[in-house]
């Protein structure tokens, strides 16, 4: 089951990560994002030193906790 946020407004999302190749080098990255759906790549909770936080439109981001 995806890890679930729901904002202020109502509004659920799900968190997605994805695992990238950052241009110029061979170095792997993580990165975090929410979805209005469950897709590939969906977390089943929020990665350790993590935190949910909502942006002011709503938008839930990952901080560093």
């Amino acid at each position: 089951m995806a890890f679930t946020y729901t904002n202020s407004k109502g509004k659920q999302y799900f968190l997605h990560g994805r695992e990238t190749t950052l241009k110029g080098t061979d170095k792997k990255q993580t990165i975090y994002f929410f979805a209005g759906e469950v897709k590939d790549g969906a977390l089943d909770a929020v990665p350790a030193g993590r935190a949910v936080a909502e942006s002011a439109s709503g938008l839930p981001v990952l901080k560093k906790a």
